[in-house]
C-alpha cells in the first residue's frame, strides 16, 4: 500500500465536493447531505491524492472497509462512528477501499453559510472539529436516531423552495445538531471510563515525569503531551476538562508552579536562574505567571516562607 502523494486537490465549494464524490450538483449551494449507501458498489477515486476541502463536514459512516488517510496517519473505518472535519484538514482515500457495505450519511456545508450568525463564532469552540479520526464519537442507537431525525429535517428544509426563513431554519437545525454532538461527546468521556481514565492517568504520569527530571528543559507544551499520548490536543483538552474541570494548559501551569515553588524553597537559585531552569526564555514571563497563579512574586513567595 503506497502512501498518499504530496500533491493536494483543494475542494472550495459544496459543488466541488459532490463532484469529487461522483454525485449530482447540490440542491443548496452552501449545504448538502450525502446518503453514503448510494455509494455501494462504486469504485473509490483513482489514486490517493490528498484532498483538502475548504468546508465543514459531519459524517456517520458504517461498513466502510479499508483505509482512509487523515493527516499523516491511516485509519480503519470498519466501525460506525460519527466524525467531524473542519475546513483545511487533509484526507486521502486508498484506491482499495471497499464500499460494498457502506451506509450512513455525510453533511457538508460551506463556512459562508454561517456568516452573520452567532454559530460562525460558536462552531470554533467545538473541539471535536480538531480531533483525529480515531477519536470519533461512538453513538448509541438512541443517539443515532436523534441525529438521523435532525438530518431529515435539514434535508427537507433545503429541498423546498427558498424563502425568507430558510437560512434561519437551516442554521437553527445545524446549531441543534452540533449541540447534541457536544452532549454526546461529553457522555462518551464519562461513560468510556476505562480508556479515558487510563488516558488521564498516563497524562498525569507523563507530567510528573517531565517535571521530576533535573536540569533545564523547554517549557512543556500541550502538543508535546498530546503527541506522547497519541491523541490530538483538542481531544486531550476536552477529556481533561470533562474529567477534572481543568484544561491541559491549566494542568501544566499547576505542575510548573509547584516545580517553581520547590526550586525557590529548596535551592539557592536566583529567581532568574530558576526561571531559566524551568524553561522560560525571559524571567519576567515567569514572574508574571507565578504571580497570576499564587498572588505573590517569586521573590515575595520565597521571603514569606522563611
Amino acid at each position: 500500500m503506497k502512501p498518499p502523494s504530496k500533491e493536494f486537490q483543494v475542494l472550495h465549494t459544496v459543488t466541488d465536493y459532490t463532484r469529487f464524490c461522483g454525485k449530482p450538483a447540490p440542491a443548496h449551494p452552501l449545504l448538502t447531505i450525502l446518503d453514503l449507501s448510494e455509494s455501494r458498489g462504486q469504485a473509490p477515486p483513482k489514486g490517493i491524492t490528498p484532498v483538502v476541502p475548504q468546508l465543514y463536514s459531519i459524517w456517520l459512516k458504517k461498513g466502510l472497509k479499508g483505509t482512509i488517510y487523515y493527516g499523516r496517519q491511516s485509519y480503519d473505518f470498519g466501525e460506525g462512528v460519527l466524525g467531524f472535519q473542519a475546513p483545511g484538514q487533509v484526507f486521502a482515500i486508498d484506491e482499495t477501499l471497499d464500499l460494498s457495505e457502506i451506509s450512513g450519511w455525510m453533511l457538508v456545508f460551506h463556512p459562508d453559510l454561517l456568516t452573520k450568525y452567532p454559530l460562525a463564532k460558536k462552531i470554533l469552540s467545538y473541539g471535536f472539529f480538531s480531533y483525529d479520526v480515531h477519536e470519533a464519537l461512538h453513538l448509541s442507537a438512541k443517539e443515532e436516531a436523534v441525529l438521523d431525525g435532525l438530518l431529515r429535517n435539514i434535508k427537507a428544509e433545503y429541498e423546498q423552495p427558498i424563502d425568507a426563513f430558510s437560512q434561519d431554519v437551516l442554521i437553527s437545525q445545524l446549531d441543534l445538531l452540533l449541540s447534541y454532538a457536544n452532549r454526546f461527546y461529553h457522555r462518551q468521556f464519562l461513560t468510556r471510563r476505562t480508556p479515558e481514565h487510563d488516558l488521564l492517568s498516563r497524562f498525569e504520569a507523563l507530567v510528573t515525569e517531565y517535571f521530576a527530571r533535573a536540569g533545564e528543559r523547554p517549557l512543556p507544551t500541550v502538543q508535546h503531551f498530546a503527541d506522547a499520548l497519541h491523541v490530538s490536543p483538542a481531544y486531550l483538552g476536552d477529556m481533561l476538562r470533562t474529567l477534572t474541570g481543568q484544561s491541559t494548559q491549566q494542568h501544566l501551569h499547576h505542575a510548573l508552579i509547584e516545580k517553581a515553588k520547590h526550586l525557590l524553597l529548596s535551592t539557592s537559585l536566583t529567581v532568574n536562574e530558576a526561571a531559566f531552569q524551568l524553561g522560560f526564555e525571559y524571567p519576567q514571563y515567569f514572574t508574571r505567571l507565578f504571580k497570576s497563579k499564587t498572588g505573590l512574586t517569586p521573590a515575595a513567595f520565597r521571603f514569606s516562607a522563611q
